[in-house]
């Protein structure tokens, strides 16, 4: 029934078989996506699961990184197709056609021996404490939602690291890989503490704009396929 409904899509819209597309991704969200000084090369985990996807699609595409309010504008004002990665909260749902997930990422809060928490049961246990989040992310609703202290004036989940490294807040909070990987970085792993209790397992998804269901099935059912045969195990083996 999805292959046929997949057939008519495209039947509908004979354009998309032929058409390049425009897929964008966050330059700061190592290591699932990222660029070095040297080079401007996509790299990451996730930009080798969308190639993937892309390849098994047979879409033709080029893929570019950007800060990630870029890569939320461009979607908006249809400069891009697709964009990657995006937390799958009913926030995100809403506002766009999410296909995925990618993958599945562990959200944790980040301290260091200056705070006092050990851990936390409500979120009301964080209240005493300034967390520093990146401008314009999204985490969990009830988090997004809850009357905490907070400080957004990062740009990137690099510079919230080096923030936190810095005293001038409390508590991150992020992707357990990717904020471990900042901290390796600045050779820190001694200075700071994860609370054991994560926040939530969040699915990370690519998205289109709201209503282009075409091109949202097409890349959901390439990426079916390599998921029910495992040829997405070796690029998540490789990276971990």
């Amino acid at each position: 029934m999805r292959t046929l409904l997949l057939c008519l899509l495209l039947a509908a819209h004979p354009v998309l078989l032929a058409e390049e597309w425009r897929v964008v991704g966050d330059e700061q969200f190592a290591p699932y996506s990222y660029v070095t000084a040297d080079d401007d090369r996509p790299l990451g985990l996730d930009v080798e699961l969308v190639a993937a996807v892309m390849h098994e699609a047979k879409i033709p595409y080029t893929l570019r990184l950007y800060p990630f309010e870029r890569v939320k504008r461009m979607l908006a004002r249809g400069d891009a197709e697709m964009a990657f990665q995006f937390a799958g909260t009913p926030e995100r749902m809403q506002q766009y056609e999410l296909a995925g997930p990618l993958r599945t990422g562990s959200t944790i809060f980040m301290t260091t021996g200056k705070t006092a928490i050990s851990d936390w049961n409500e979120l009301d246990d964080l209240s005493p404490y300034v967390i520093g989040q990146v401008r314009g992310y999204v985490y969990q609703s009830a988090f997004d939602q809850a009357d905490l202290a907070r400080d957004t004036s990062a740009h990137n989940p690099r510079q919230l690291v080096s923030m936190l490294l810095a005293g001038r807040i409390d508590i991150i909070i992020g992707d357990r890989v990717q904020l471990l990987y900042f901290v390796r970085e600045q050779r820190a792993e001694k200075t700071v503490r994860i609370l054991p209790k994560p926040l939530v397992e969040m699915p990370r998804y690519v998205a289109f704009a709201k209503g282009d269901t075409a091109r949202a099935s097409r890349f959901s059912a390439a990426l079916e396929r390599l998921r029910q045969a495992g040829a997405l195990d070796v690029i998540y083996q490789r990276w971990q």
